[in-house]
């Protein structure tokens, strides 16, 4: 018997392909091979176990590829208006802040939930613990193979994503491998949306540590990318949303990167000098180590004192006007020189994978193999902190759902 659509990987974008698919036709058969033990375990962890599962601004500009253009389509065409429609269909109404959108729940559990049981109810067949490891054409029809059973289809769609998280989410990277052996040319990957590892120097002294500023990346000389958000210090590097939201060009250059964060960005530089020359004439009596405290994390002033060569039990009324610049430009300039990430297991997201010239912008069909759809993060797009992976996730399965439905003739 042959399945009219097998979609490969029960991540985001291949329970959203499958649900869309028995919506609209309820008569078309659909089987989804996930490799482990259940489905929908990588977008648990998605938002801090909240999944931030859309965003209001749909921009290209969110957005990184090669070829950024192709992800136009779909993100036009199925954007978050066609999220906020599907997910309100099974059960999941949106709340939002700002222009992120979340599960009202705030929890990613009941996505996962509502898509599994959406799935299970309108039919969809679900194998887990069956990791493909072969796709031929067989008599016109696609046979995709796993450890332990094998099954004809009129059509295959790739929606397992690649190699964040790691094993622990089933996610390898063998089905680009498998592709790229057949034929299909891909795009270097690279962890995206990941935790910088620095020189740990300084870093250490301040593990735990969270303070808003605003992150800018250097990469050689250039200035490649500027953030604002909480930066979270840890005994290995820098992490939080704005560090994260640059990490992608760290994990793409082989020249040395380096990483400011300015600590008061809202204040100009000679109004933060001049507010430190006033701080010594009213605070000169304290200890060094309590000259910053009150406009300071504690820890974090101290550190800053100690890293232009003072004591800390040093009286503030005998900084010289040159010391109070040089504190005054580490707290607007506070360098960290950038050695790596820490890799795939801790990243959110991987940019590169198949080049997206091979396919169709308004199917996600490959051009050389009609009835193959790749969609999600195996496709060389990704996104932003915020919500812009998912909903590239759930435009690209409706868009090829859209398709495969177009041609579906029984």
């Amino acid at each position: 018997m042959v399945t009219d659509v097998i979609i490969i990987g029960g991540g985001a974008a291949g329970l959203c392909a499958a649900v869309h698919l028995k919506q609209k036709n309820p008569n078309i058969s659909i089987r989804v091979m996930e490799a482990m033990p259940r489905v929908g375990k990588k977008l648990l962890v998605t938002g801090n176990g909240r999944c931030n599962i859309t965003n209001k601004d749909n921009s290209l500009s969110n957005f990184h590829g090669e070829n950024i253009g192709f992800a136009r389509f779909a993100l036009e065409k199925y954007g978050v208006d066609t999220t906020y429609e599907f997910f309100e269909n099974i059960g999941v109404p949106f709340v939002f802040e700002e222009n992120k959108g979340y599960p009202a729940s705030l929890q990613a559990s009941s996505v996962v939930d509502a898509l599994r049981f959406s799935a299970e109810n309108l039919g969809v067949i679900i194998h887990t613990e069956a990791k493909v490891t072969n796709i031929q054409i067989q008599r016109g029809k696609y046979k995709v193979s796993t450890n332990t059973m094998s099954f004809l289809a009129e059509n295959v769609v790739i929606a397992c994503g690649l190699l964040s998280g790691g094993d622990r989410l089933g996610s390898d990277g063998s089905m680009l491998e498998l592709l790229k052996k057949a034929g299909f040319k891909a795009i270097k990957t690279s962890p995206a949306i990941v935790q910088l590892k620095t020189e740990t120097d300084i870093v250490k002294q301040l593990k735990g540590i969270k303070v808003d500023a605003t992150v800018s990346l250097f990469v050689g000389n250039r200035a490649c990318r500027k953030e604002f958000g909480e930066v979270l210090f840890c005994d290995y590097g820098l992490s939080g949303p704005p560090v994260m939201q640059v990490s992608r060009e760290v994990s793409r250059t082989k020249e040395q990167a380096l990483i400011s964060l300015d600590l008061m960005p809202d204040t100009d530089f000679s109004i933060l000098l001049n507010s430190l020359i006033k701080r010594r004439s009213n605070l000169g009596y304290r200890a060094l180590e309590e000259f910053l405290t009150g406009m300071l994390n504690k820890r974090l002033g101290q550190v800053i004192v100690k890293s232009i060569g003072l004591k800390l039990n040093e009286k503030a009324e005998n900084l010289t006007d040159k010391n109070l610049e040089e504190i005054a430009k580490l707290i607007k300039d506070f360098r960290f020189k950038v050695i790596g990430t820490t890799g795939y297991t801790n990243s959110q997201v991987t940019a590169g994978g198949l080049d997206t010239t091979q396919f169709n912008e308004k199917t996600m069909e490959a051009k050389s193999n009609k009835g193959l759809y790749a969609i999600g993060e195996i496709l060389d797009i990704d996104g932003d902190c915020g919500g812009f992976n998912l909903m590239w996730a759930w435009a690209s399965a409706i868009c090829a759902a859209e398709s495969i439905l177009r041609g579906y003739k029984k």
